[in-house]
């Protein structure tokens, strides 16, 4: 009798509760979208920002970016800002309108919109 009290007694110790059951009452109506939708590609972080100085002696107002595949430029300071794009690092970027623009953050060539081109230098 001993015996089988013991036993009864460690089987009492080895038994795991039962996990409980969750039940959700308000489930996720996008659950399904999300889970299907494809990957986000997060935007660059910022590089650098510079002020160059242009031939003609005016500022130009850039933000590089990593990958160097995009670049903000701005012809006044808080002035509008052009983003440039291109889709292979070290190719010219470009916008819409006729912006075009090579070089790195010490010098660059910009062309605007109705504006031949022009060298810029930190």
């Amino acid at each position: 009798m001993t015996a089988v009290a013991a036993l009864l007694a460690l089987a009492a110790c080895n038994s795991k509760p039962a996990a409980p059951e969750v039940l959700d009452s308000n489930p996720d109506p996008m659950a399904n979208t999300l889970a299907n939708a494809a990957p986000v590609e997060m935007p660059p972080a910022i590089k650098s920002e510079k002020t160059l100085r242009c031939k003609d002696n005016s500022l130009l107002y850039v933000t590089f970016f990593q990958g160097d595949k995009q670049a903000v430029v701005r012809t006044k300071e808080g002035g509008p800002a052009t983003t440039l794009k291109s889709d292979v690092a070290g190719s010219p970027k470009t916008a819409e309108g006729g912006w075009s623009m090579t070089g790195s953050e010490t010098s660059v060539t910009l062309t605007a919109p109705g504006k031949s081109a022009q060298t810029c230098h930190a």
